[in-house]
């Protein structure tokens, strides 16, 4: 049996909840569509080189899917190519094709290795790492293998 004081603990924790907007809710598997990310900085230095390997993995994400993306074992990844662009047109890229593939495992961007840049240092190549870092959807994001890219593409791992 019950007790009094069970019976109001429970009847204060169930008050307390707002009722669910039948109207509104999603189906179970149903993804929910983040809006457009726009809260981005530009940088305004190179401090990567072409030929640098870059690679970034939040905390308890498996190994298995960092070594799948370093080795191209990626199925379908759509993909955006930046060459020739600015750093400004190059963020505004990454988020409407961030945007519109959000619901996609990985995505596949080329952003040149900086072979024309001062230096050899990539202007295009340091801004997409610091883009994909300020992202709130990356879970990691790796330099592709030579077959997909080499030094001059990443793969990056979106949130599901």
């Amino acid at each position: 049996m019950i007790n009094d004081e069970d019976k109001q603990l429970f009847r204060s924790s169930v008050d307390a909840t707002a009722p669910i907007d039948k109207d509104n809710h999603t189906q179970p598997g149903e993804r929910i569509s983040q809006p457009a990310f726009t809260a981005y900085s530009y940088i305004t230095e190179a401090r990567l080189s072409g030929s640098e390997i870059v690679a970034y993995a939040k905390n308890g994400l498996s190994p298995k899917i960092i070594k799948k993306m370093k080795r191209g074992n990626i199925d379908h990844a759509p993909v955006l190519d930046l060459h020739g662009q600015t750093v400004i047109e190059a963020c505004e890229a990454m988020s409407q094709f961030m945007y519109h593939y959000q619901h996609e495992e990985f995505i596949h961007i080329i952003h040149g290795k900086g072979y024309h840049s001062d230096n050899s240092m990539s202007i295009l190549k340091t801004q997409v790492v610091s883009f994909l870092n300020q992202h709130p959807q990356v879970m990691a994001f790796n330099s592709c293998p030579d077959k997909d890219g080499g030094t001059g593409a990443v793969f990056a791992l979106l949130k599901k």
